[in-house]
């Protein structure tokens, strides 16, 4: 269900449930759509801190083309904030740094109204992990800029 899901596919969705009751038990089910997360990378390393969860995220490098992706694993204690990382995950595993650095996560969670259904805690949670992302993608931007050209 999730695993491929487009920002804009998850607003379509969203919008076919009425109440929020039904919006939370599918961002729970989104949650479950996730790949298992490898019991070695729950380290203090990949633990994301400003989360009242137990929330750990890893990322990976693939080269498609000339250009660098970044793809993002998560996990965590908490079957809602599980679902939450889905759609960050949603939001920005498969793009390019640059890419990453360009999207308004504010502005993409607000046309799903996650900012006004989750808890200020929860928002916390979200805003650490868009935080790591968008550090994660930084370094790669100036590693590839002190880097010689691939050939």
């Amino acid at each position: 269900m999730g695993a491929n899901l487009t920002i804009d596919e998850l607003v379509e969705n969203f919008s076919l449930f009425d109440d929020w009751e039904d919006r939370y038990r599918y961002i729970i089910d989104l949650g479950r759509t996730l790949e298992p997360f490898p019991e070695e990378s729950r380290t203090r390393e990949n633990k994301v801190e400003g989360c009242i969860s137990q929330v750990w995220l890893t990322h990976r490098i693939e080269h498609i083309g000339k250009e660098e992706h970044l793809f993002f694993a998560a996990d965590s204690d908490a079957h809602i904030v599980k679902g939450l990382l889905a759609v960050l995950l949603a939001l920005f595993s498969g793009r390019t740094p640059k890419d990453i650095l360009s999207i308004d996560a504010d502005a993409q969670l607000a046309r799903l109204e996650l900012d006004q259904h989750i808890s200020p805690n929860r928002r916390n949670g979200v805003a650490s992990v868009v935080q790591v992302v968008r550090s994660v993608a930084r370094d790669r931007i100036e590693k590839a800029g002190n880097e010689p050209p691939h050939s």
